[in-house]
């Protein structure tokens, strides 16, 4: 990613100082794709759901026939191990990655026999609690599993979520609203969406076309803990269109306001805001 910076990366079993590089020209990953990571935050001096995150990135690999050499207990001292570095108020993002090295006979199927494993830290700020996202219509939408391996976080997938982006960003707005394959709404070009309609949460339902974020399921539980139910069901345009609040879901931001979806204009309302005081609250109780 290389946005942020003070980056440190976990490479062939030691941690270094800086971008270093890590794959070959003739590494699966490199010329045929068959990369995965998963992205973690770290900030005022805590990991929320790092377990979560590590085991994910395990299993992104075994779907893309890749074989997983790290365990997710190893895996979050490793990462622990890296952020000793960072002052403990830095806000670094986390990101655990791993690619093929070998390919079979044909080359397009990668072997299990070695994997590329990595973890780069990289120190950039949270969106404070005051930002917030435009978002527009796409003509591209999200795949299904007989033609894309939306069951991992792949790099593969991320040159349709950059299409996506640059059209929004084309026509001024932020991000992308994205449709699944029947035409329904699936979630952002980066992140899942929550709508909210006469004090009602609803979010798309996991329907296999996107990946349903760990921090989605957070948001979920923490509502459902004080008594409120978040209705997972499939959601058109036109109910996102009718909402009186829409929210973002990530790791990244874990909460970002919408204000806009093309020209219908949202308030950033009490129960966005109660959703971000959840989480926070459950992050630092759970430290």
């Amino acid at each position: 990613m290389a946005t942020g910076t003070n980056i440190r990366t976990y490479f062939n079993g030691t941690w270094h100082d800086g971008d270093v590089p890590i794959m070959r020209a003739a590494d699966h990953g490199s010329w045929l794709g068959s990369t995965v990571f998963d992205g973690v935050r770290r900030f005022e001096g805590i990991v929320p759901d790092l377990e979560a995150h590590c085991a994910r990135v395990n299993r992104s690999a075994e779907a893309l026939m890749l074989t997983p050499t790290v365990s997710t207990a190893d895996m979050m001292d490793i990462v622990r191990d890296g952020l000793a570095a960072y002052p403990d108020d830095a806000a670094i993002y986390i990101r655990p990655m791993y690619w093929g090295i070998h390919g079979d006979a044909t080359a397009i199927i990668p072997q299990g026999d070695e994997t590329g494993f990595a973890v780069c830290l990289e120190e950039i700020p949270m969106a404070p609690p005051e930002a917030s996202v435009t978002l527009t219509r796409t003509r591209f939408r999200r795949p299904v599993l007989e033609n894309a391996v939306v069951n991992a976080k792949a790099g593969c997938l991320y040159p349709n979520n950059a299409r996506m982006l640059a059209e929004a960003h084309s026509k001024g707005f932020g991000n992308a609203l994205v449709a699944d394959a029947m035409g329904n709404v699936a979630e952002s070009a980066t992140a899942n969406v929550f709508m909210v309609k006469d004090g009602e949460l609803f979010t798309p339902i996991a329907n296999g076309t996107f990946l349903a974020g760990i921090t989605r399921s957070r948001h979920i539980s923490n509502l459902a803990a004080e008594g409120t139910r978040v209705n997972e069901t499939v959601l058109t345009f036109d109910d996102f269109h009718d909402a009186d609040e829409v929210f973002l879901s990530g790791n990244f931001s874990k909460v970002t306001p919408v204000i806009a979806l093309d020209e219908t204009r949202y308030q950033v309302g009490p129960v966005t805001r109660r959703v971000r005081e959840l989480y926070w609250d459950w992050a630092h109780s759970a430290a």
